[in-house]
């Protein structure tokens, strides 16, 4: 051993027991000797005399790299010898029988070196490449396994469209592949034919790699080479002799599927198929589905499946009918295939069936045997979309695999039950026997088999997603015997959740079956309010069926008003576990929290169907023993902090969210005007939960399920709730955080859109205190974005200056800007104002800007009522010098203005509107000052000053904007980039 074989050797080593600075000085006597520039003639005379697999690897690996890079310096005499020496070792002489000995990746990298001298010289230097290497495989399995390597990898590095290709790479391909076609193709798939022929009974595996090579280069030579009365019955012997291996027979199977997949045009394609007679392999899917064999042969199937359907899309309507009858041969087979084999994941399930029911829609009426087929398609989805036993445990408790497992399941079954609605179009009959049939076996079977149970059901859900709500109250085709057999189904595996959760949501989707069909309703409401819904023992499946069941009351609502007694005694116990702590402390999600029951029982009671005696009695039955529970909570409490009494701020938090939603079911109409006693119960219960903000002032869970309820009251008592909100909104303003200061806002923003300048006195007692604490939060700088800038905190602010955008918005626009000249409220109107401002030229949101540029219209017109009248003093010359100057001209002029986006194009026409109602108001001294400070400075051409001001006196506003923006871009273009202002 010299020392290049020792410095490859240690270079390699992986074991961890050479020392570090030895290999690294290994490694660099390598880099070092590979810059030999007798390097190649050094790797081929190691190849012939070196048996260490090391050392071969790297030999071939310098070979390689120096053909692929340098080729083009190597001297002609040296490329002669390389070419000569390496297809020498492939052809097994004698001096180079070591690496053919070899493991695989040796043999694998000496044909990857062939192939790059391939690359660059055939046809032109090398030509006799392949016939010469056609001469040698009479050596025998050895030299046959070789040149189906270099095959390979020529496919691999060169043909293949499996892997992106430079341009070069493609051009050099086409040019190989038509000269492969002249020169040697015929003998290349003859030899193929002799080589399987002559060890078809000796050596099965080497049948079988000559047959896997053939099939890569079936897609671009002579197809008639293959599809002939030879080649292809052999193929087919093969395919169905089982005294040779499952791998040969498979290889076979592979190269008919290359034949029956090659491009071509229709009819000769429509041909090729039948004259395939595919059908002499029908039963070798059935003999064992599991086998190698099995799978290759399933692959045939679906591949031949999917190319007489393609074809069938190409031909002429008097040629379709034999591409049909093909379908209809081989399906059978496929859909046998889809259920018990593994199909290729090139094969899309629901893309080949999709063609399938679209080519039927134009096969109208459609034969028993394509109905059949369709139900056999149905069938198929069926078995797709079940949920496998093994995550049965899983999904029922719903743990991380679980979860991740129903996710997978809901994406995968999207297309499928795409394809389901599909069919019910093509077979409406059909679809709707199936689904029923499949209900029926799911409710007649002993054992209850959960995922059979919840495939159908789902099935039935997702085909009413295709219904018509008209379909559905009509109960339409089936649908009288399928949703009264829903309604009644008790499944014995009714407890597991997967199968709750898809039954409740089914009966919820053909709920409206029962306003047609009201004998239904003691049906619907049973399954609603017993053991499989609100009552299942698993919270989650309660909570999601009162959810549901609220959704039913609201389409159903006077439908029911016979059964609210008969309600209310079932959700007795619901109502009470509600406000439990021990209901309150299990995680569940927020969305679905369990008061969905309370608003169902709002919406029912709420209705003015119900008498006003009774509606009066369900109401207090509910709303005093709730308040009586917070005032008991509340009795002689001291302040506590939520690791202090976490308990007794959860139910208070319970207690609220059910009055909350108990009392959406009030409309403002009833509770004011026609029922005024019911409001007086909310009033009352308003009083006893403002007395939280007392007790417990800086719990922020509380305050924001108070404020909520304020919300609500707003809603539903209208303006009998003023008399309580100076004393509510004081307390929530007294304590309040930054981060809740938004949602505070947002309380204020509906006060003031539903009641205008009635809520005047209010605001202007109040917006000292907000804006004073609003600037003590939000930065004067503008928030920077990039690294750090999307904390919490960050977004937070964030949220709150867009919501205050909206409040001075809402105020000004509700004609109570009066309350920005409150004698406690002048103290922040310039810092106010300079806030619209920098956010009307400079903010990156435009619908902000917008908004801004609004405010400033409208208090032009508060304040400044009259021409030449100010009301507010200062005000018109920072509306001239300020906001027209920056707003109106600079802002507008930087490039960061894109009038090609829809919403600068709505900013730009209140800015042009704000200009024309100052001339209307100020007059000359607006005209004069933006003369004289704006367009000059910019040096802007006389004739558009002067068109500008002409426009500007006249009352055509689109005229106006119009010129203005000819202006702007005269301006843009004459400055040759953006202006920087202050």
């Amino acid at each position: 051993m010299d020392d290049l074989e020792r410095a490859i050797i240690v270079s390699f080593d992986e074991s961890g027991g050479v020392d570090s600075v030895l290999k690294s000085q290994a490694i660099g006597f390598c880099l070092q000797i590979k810059e030999a520039p007798t390097i190649c003639r050094l790797c081929v005379e190691k190849l012939r005399f070196c048996q260490i697999v090391q050392v071969q690897f790297w030999c071939l690996q310098t070979l390689h790299e120096a053909i692929r890079v340098k080729y083009a310096s190597i001297s002609s005499g040296e490329k002669e010898f390389i070419r000569k020496s390496v297809f020498s070792i492939a052809c097994y002489d004698e001096e180079g029988g070591g690496v053919l000995a070899g493991p695989a990746f040796i043999k694998n990298k000496l044909a990857q070196v062939i192939v790059t001298l391939i690359y660059f010289e055939y046809p032109l230097i090398w030509s006799s490449v392949f016939v010469d290497f056609l001469a040698h495989l009479s050596k025998g399995g050895v030299v046959i396994d070789m040149f189906c390597r270099v095959l390979n990898a020529l496919d691999d590095e060169l043909i293949s469209l499996d892997y992106p290709r430079s341009n070069e790479e493609v051009a050099v391909a086409a040019q190989v592949k038509d000269a492969m076609r002249q020169q040697c193709v015929p003998q290349i798939v003859r030899a193929c034919y002799d080589v399987v022929s002559m060890y078809r009974n000796s050596d099965s595996e080497i049948c079988a790699t000559v047959l896997d090579t053939l099939r890569r280069y079936i897609s671009w030579i002579d197809i008639g080479l293959i599809a002939n009365d030879v080649f292809l019955p052999f193929l087919f012997e093969l395919m169905l002799f089982d005294g040779i291996s499952e791998q040969f027979r498979g290889a076979a199977a592979g190269c008919v599927l290359a034949v029956v997949s090659k491009r071509m045009d229709p009819q000769s394609k429509l041909s090729l198929l039948k004259n395939v007679q595919i059908s002499r392999v029908f039963g070798l899917v059935s003999d064992d589905s599991d086998s190698e064999l099995a799978s290759r042969v399933a692959s045939l199937l679906t591949g031949y499946a999917v190319e007489v359907l393609e074809c069938s899309k190409r031909l002429t309507e008097d040629t379709k009918q034999t591409s049909f009858e093909l379908l209809d041969e081989v399906l059978p087979s496929v859909f046998y295939v889809m259920q018990n084999c593994e199909v290729d994941t090139a094969f899309s399930i629901v893309q080949f069936f999709s063609g399938y029911v679209s080519a039927m829609k134009s096969l109208s009426p459609l034969t028993e045997k394509r109905l059949y087929h369709v139900s056999q398609i149905l069938e198929v989805i069926r078995s797709q979309i079940r949920y496998d036993p093994m995550y049965r445990d899983n999904l029922d408790t719903l743990d991380k695999i679980g979860r991740e497992e129903e996710d997978r399941m809901m994406e995968y079954r999207k297309d499928f039950f795409v394809l389901l609605r599909n069919i019910g179009r093509v077979a409406p009959d059909i679809t709707q026997a199936f689904i029923r049939n499949s209900l029926d076996a799911a409710v007649t079977s002993s054992g209850g088999n959960i995922e059979e149970v919840e495939a159908a059901l789902s099935l039935l859900y997702a085909l009413g997603e295709s219904l018509s709500d008209e379909t559905i109250r009509s109960g339409r085709g089936l649908l009288s015997d399928l949703v009264p057999m829903l309604l009644a189904s008790r499944f014995a595996c009714h407890s597991n959740r997967v199968v709750a959760l898809v039954y409740l949501d089914t009966i919820t989707r053909y709920a409206k079956f029962v306003q047609e069909y009201t004998q239904y309703i003691p049906m619907l409401l049973a399954a609603f309010l017993d053991e499989r819904g609100i009552h299942h023992p698993n919270i989650n499946v309660s909570r999601r069926a009162s959810y549901l069941f609220m959704r039913v009351v609201k389409s159903l609502k006077s439908n029911l008003v016979p059964f609210i007694e008969t309600i209310l005694q079932s959700l007795q116990d619901t109502v009470a576990q509600f406000t439990n702590v021990d209901y309150t402390s299990k995680a569940l999600s927020g969305a679905e929290d369990g008061s969905h029951i309370f608003e169902a029982i709002g919406i029912l009671i709420g209705m003015e169907d119900v008498p006003l005696e009774r509606q009066s009695g369900y109401l207090s039955s509910l709303l005093i023993p709730l308040c009586h529970q917070v005032e008991d909570l509340l009795l002689n409490s001291k302040i506590l902090t939520m690791e202090e009494a976490p308990g007794k701020i959860a139910t208070i938090q319970q207690v609220i969210m059910a009055i909350n939603a108990l009392s959406k079911g009030f409309s403002e109409r009833l509770v004011t005007a026609s029922r005024p006693g019911i409001g007086l119960m909310f009033k009352r219960t308003l009083d006893v939960l403002l007395q939280i903000l007392v007790v417990y002032p800086k719990i922020e869970p509380l305050r924001s399920k108070v404020m909520s309820f304020i919300h609500r009251m707003v809603d539903t008592l209208g303006a009998s709730v003023f008399p309580y909100l100076p004393k509510a909104l004081e307390q929530l303003l007294a304590e309040i955080e930054p981060k809740e200061m938004a949602s505070f806002l947002l309380l204020l923003n509906q006060i003031i859109c539903k009641f205008n300048n009635l809520a005047h006195d209010v605001l202007e007692e109040l917006f000292p205190a907000i804006t004073g604490r609003i600037f003590s939060i939000i930065p004067r700088e503008a928030i920077t974005s990039g690294p750090g800038a999307n904390t919490e905190e960050i977004r937070e602010i964030q949220e709150l200056q867009q919501t205050l955008y909206t409040f001075l918005y809402d105020i000004a626009t509700h004609d109570l800007s009066s309350v920005f000249l409150s004698p406690k409220s002048r103290h922040y109107l310039d810092q106010l104002m300079q806030l619209l401002l920098d956010t009307a030229c400079n903010h990156k949101d435009i619908l902000v800007r917008k908004a801004c540029v609004q405010i400033f219209i409208r208090l032009i017109k508060d304040w400044c009522s009259r021409p030449h009248e100010e009301k507010v003093p200062g005000f018109q010359k920072f509306m001239i010098e300020g906001f027209a100057t920056n707003c109106c001209l600079y802002s507008v002029l930087d490039r960061s203005f894109e009038f090609r986006d829809a919403n600068t194009l709505i900013l730009f026409g209140e800015i042009v509107l704000a200009q024309k109602i100052m001339y209307e108001k100020f007059g000359d001294d607006f005209l004069l000052n933006f003369l004289s400070k704006g367009f000059m400075t910019t040096h802007c051409p006389q004739h558009l000053v002067e068109q500008y001001c002409q426009k500007l006196q006249g009352s055509d506003i689109k005229s106006l904007k119009s010129s203005y923006r000819s202006l702007i871009e005269n301006l843009r273009h004459q400055q040759n980039g953006s202006l920087v202002f202050r």
